[in-house]
């Protein structure tokens, strides 16, 4: 049998990328170009400015993910993007330029929900299998699911309000550390003390795997404004305590969402973290020592494919080829698309 190619092309926020890989799991090529110089002047990710990004970007990085694998579209076994959800503008740049490959070279279009392309990532680079428990995090989710095979998710818990990495990206903001707001606020929690400042823990104590992440953020608020003046080190001091508490929380609500794991599959074994926050150390040696703990064993993608990338998106596309899992070009692009609804 013929080596089976998938092309996964990403541009549901501020990435956009493709990338090649192969049923071997084997990564062809890969290219992402970030928007940050973008929108770093903004704080924050604009709608707009995105969109028009990824229209001027993903041809170009398409031909040069071809070219880097040494491959032609006719060597493609089908074509995968993400159809959601996402920044809507974004999405249909990535959808349509994917629907007109497909079409032309008449492959097999595969209609990717970006969460589900975080979710199967790990499966990518460690030998995980199903079910397996995922605590996937990043901008804009905050979630704990059950992966019973593709397209198959059992929710467990969500965030009520903020998520993480968006509680992370404002917590950044008021600090003015910088854009992106995640990695830069991991960095200064490490020169700082996390013992200082006692953020509250929301959700602690209460039954569920639910999260929430508003009142920490307002916490932190309230406390940069009763500083009379902001040192760095303050700064530093407050991203340490800040994550600690994000830390805390995951720690008390993932305890619910094993002993659930456990009940309805007490042979299952791994536990996985996905999404731009599953690139935060501090969190992964957490989630590490939990595992340890409850006998479960941790996987996380590597860190350079944590962050949205074409590489998860031609991976989830790829299992769904597997299973002969197509969609038809009438397929609509997706602003929300909840992975419990697949």
């Amino acid at each position: 049998m013929s080596e089976q190619i998938v092309m996964g092309i990403e541009s549901s926020c501020d990435e956009t990328a493709c990338a090649l890989v192969n049923d071997k799991g084997e990564i062809l090529s890969s290219v992402v170009w970030s928007q940050y110089d973008e929108h770093r002047r903004f704080g924050g990710v604009v709608p707009e400015i995105a969109a028009r990004a990824h229209l001027e970007k993903c041809d170009i990085l398409i031909k040069e993910a071809l070219d880097k694998a040494g491959k032609k579209f006719e060597d493609l076994s089908a074509v995968a993007v993400a159809g959601g959800p996402g920044l809507i503008g974004g999405v249909l740049v990535g959808v349509m330029t994917a629907k007109a490959i497909a079409f032309c070279h008449n492959l097999p279009f595969i209609a990717v929900n970006h969460l589900e392309g975080h979710a199967l990532t790990a499966r990518l680079s460690h030998p995980v299998q199903f079910p397996y428990l995922l605590l996937l995090t990043s901008g804009g989710h905050c979630q704990v699911l059950i992966v019973e095979g593709v397209g198959k998710y059992k929710k467990l818990g969500a965030t009520i309000d903020d998520s993480a990495g968006e509680a992370f990206d404002k917590v950044a903001k008021m600090l003015d550390i910088g854009y992106p707001g995640g990695p830069n606020l991991e960095k200064r929690a490490k020169l700082g003390d996390a013992k200082r400042f006692q953020f509250p823990v929301p959700m602690r104590g209460r039954a569920g795997c639910d999260f929430s992440f508003s009142g920490l953020k307002t916490a932190v608020r309230v406390c940069i404004e009763r500083q009379d003046t902001l040192t760095e080190q303050d700064k530093n001091d407050i991203c340490a305590s800040f994550q600690l508490a994000v830390i805390k929380q995951v720690e008390d609500r993932l305890k619910h969402a094993i002993q659930t794991f456990k009940e309805l599959y007490p042979d299952a074994k791994d536990l996985v973290v996905a999404g731009g926050v599953a690139a935060n150390t501090a969190l992964r040696t957490k989630l590490q020592e939990i595992a340890n703990k409850n006998k479960l064993i941790f996987s996380a993608p590597p860190i350079h494919l944590c962050t949205d990338n074409g590489v998860m998106i031609a991976w989830a596309g790829m299992e769904r080829h597997k299973q002969g899992l197509y969609d038809t070009f009438d397929f609509k692009a997706r602003p929300r698309w909840p992975l419990d609804t697949l």
